[in-house]
């Protein structure tokens, strides 16, 4: 079987992927496909650090801002535009590159899941909702391990729209997620794939680059811009809006918002180091100054061209 070539760039928020892989999809003359859950949607641009077209250098660019925030979105509705968009430039004869940070994304295209319909129920998933917010996020992780301890291990309390899915997946089908995981990997990848993730060794570097960018989001208007969104259960997830409600209704100065929205963000990156950390493929470049980790990127592709 001939093997689909695909370059992935993925990693923590702040990391530099979205530089990374232009710069890699101009080496190998490729095109840039979204890979972030937030970045699919419209006007949510500066909280979501959208690549602009000066960042974009020229190289086309998909599945960027394309859903409105009032819309829920799925990783098997983006599995089935993704591979559709990798097969298109694949006939072309352009090389895909993958860019995100959004490890559940990331690993489905890489391992072929196939996600079943198993239909829904929209009125335990109000009432799943309706607890986290009377009981706390952890109470609803603790009806999962109840279930399904290995789900649950593999997901964080602030989750709530992946813990509320793999509940609902056990009222509806009666099958547990990680049943369906494991059944949803029979079909082998038709892709042959390279990964890379920039590691810090300096966490606090990491650290500066996210405090560093958030300063960024509010000079260029971030405050604005939430002000102007209208969220829905998926959306409402990127970090940079819902931060700011306590401000905007008074009960909290924006600085005391800026400090929760770093945290919150700090705290993301940790946990996109911990998803990626486990998945061996990955070439972590060692962060130095920019042209070595792009030297060091290029001579790995170099050698996979050549396959």
């Amino acid at each position: 079987m001939i093997m689909t070539k695909i370059i992935v760039v993925c990693g923590p928020t702040a990391s530099g992927k979205s530089k990374l892989a232009v710069d890699i999809a101009k080496y190998v003359g490729g095109e840039v496909i979204n890979a972030d859950s937030m970045q699919v949607y419209k006007g949510m641009d500066i909280a979501v650090a959208m690549p602009s077209e000066e960042e974009k250098m020229g190289v086309p660019h998909h599945l960027f801002g394309f859903v409105e925030p009032t819309q829920d979105f799925s990783v098997a509705q983006w599995l089935e535009l993704a591979r559709e968009k990798i097969a298109e430039l694949s006939e072309r004869g352009v090389t895909p590159v993958i860019v995100g940070g959004t490890g559940l994304y990331i690993s489905s295209l890489v391992d072929n899941i196939i996600f079943d319909d198993i239909g829904e129920n929209k009125e335990f998933r109000e009432e799943m909702y309706r607890l986290a917010e009377v009981h706390g996020n952890g109470f609803l992780l603790e009806k999962l391990r109840e279930v399904d301890p290995a789900a649950a291990s593999r997901l964080h309390e602030n989750n709530v729209k992946r813990v509320v899915r793999a509940l609902e997946t056990f009222e509806v089908s009666g099958k547990l997620s990680t049943e369906r995981l494991e059944q949803s990997r029979s079909v082998c990848s038709s892709f042959a794939t390279r990964m890379f993730a920039v590691r810090f060794e300096n966490r606090n570097i990491l650290y500066e680059r996210i405090e560093q960018r958030i300063g960024k989001m509010i000079e260029a208007g971030l405050v604005d811009e939430a002000k102007k969104i209208v969220l829905n259960s998926t959306s409402s997830q990127a970090l940079g809006h819902k931060e700011l409600q306590p401000f905007f209704r008074g009960y909290e100065t924006l600085e005391t918002c800026m400090n929760t929205l770093k945290q919150k963000t700090r705290n993301y990156a940790k946990r996109q180091l911990t998803w990626f950390r486990k998945d061996e493929r990955i070439q972590w470049l060692d962060f130095t100054d920019y042209p070595l980790i792009l030297e060091n990127a290029i001579k790995i592709i170099k050698n996979f061209k050549k396959m």
